[in-house]
């Protein structure tokens, strides 16, 4: 089945952010985990996700830096800043009340099992 794309973007940046705060990474390397870890359901193109990641930077959540790779090819990787630790604490803080408030209401817990 495939996720309405409005569901998606609202955590766009928190799911990033978590990745970022596990290890530094370039886009495609970001796009390859997205999709592994969350069984293809979020599957990102290069032209949606460098629009976020240059987003996070002028927002000073992420930092870039290019490095060579052994073959001598030149990536831009990107790593989270202190400001980025901060925000990524707050959006999973929304998320947590948020989706516990949804699964209230749909009937995901014991609330509300008629």
């Amino acid at each position: 089945m495939k996720i309405d794309k409005n569901l998606i973007g609202g955590s766009t940046n928190m799911l990033i952010l978590t990745l970022l705060s596990e290890e530094d990474s370039y886009g495609y390397q970001l796009i390859r985990e997205l999709e592994e870890r969350s069984d293809h359901t979020f599957q990102f193109k290069e032209g949606t996700l460098y629009p976020i990641l240059h987003k996070l930077e002028n927002s000073g959540y992420v930092a870039s830096y290019k490095q060579t790779t052994p073959q001598g090819k030149s990536r831009k990787y990107y790593q989270i800043t202190k400001k980025g630790l901060k925000q990524l604490e707050a959006e999973k803080e929304q998320w947590n009340i948020f989706s516990d408030s949804v699964n209230k209401v749909i009937g995901g817990g014991v609330y509300g099992m008629a």
